[in-house]
């Protein structure tokens, strides 16, 4: 089982990777980084994925109220947040945001930016999930 440097460095293994974080999505913090940043600053671009994380995790338009519990306005159910990955799309590339589902009180995603032209998504998206699942918090 992976720690969080070796599941970066897997991430940065993919295709067209270009960066990827962990990320704690409630205090916008990246909690490790590996390859570039498109901002140039891995932690402004935490904060920023850290926002749209957090807005697809706690509205209901996303998971609505009959999709299970919810725990203290956290989105996040016994079954963990109700969103499992983002996809955003740029001209250049693609970011990739999947949540991590832990045995504790966690509200942490794995970002992964990828360039378009040498980027697969699904299977940049299939690994994350791998890699999320496997993921050991330290």
């Amino acid at each position: 089982m992976p720690g969080i440097d070796e599941c970066l460095l897997e991430a940065m293994a993919l295709p067209g990777a270009r960066g990827a974080a962990l990320v704690d999505w409630s205090s916008g913090l990246a909690l490790g980084t590996a390859g570039d940043s498109p901002v140039g600053d891995h932690e402004t671009t935490a904060a920023e994925t850290a926002e749209l994380a957090r807005a697809a995790a706690e509205y209901e338009s996303f998971a609505p109220a009959g999709d299970g519990p919810s725990a203290a306005g956290t989105g996040q159910g016994e079954a963990g947040p109700p969103v499992e990955d983002l996809i955003v799309t740029t001209r250049t590339g693609y970011h990739v945001l999947r949540f991590v589902e832990t045995s504790f009180d966690s509200s942490v995603f794995l970002h992964l930016w990828l360039d378009r032209a040498e980027g697969n998504l699904a299977l940049a998206r299939h690994r994350l999930r791998t890699l999320a699942e496997g993921l050991v918090l330290r």
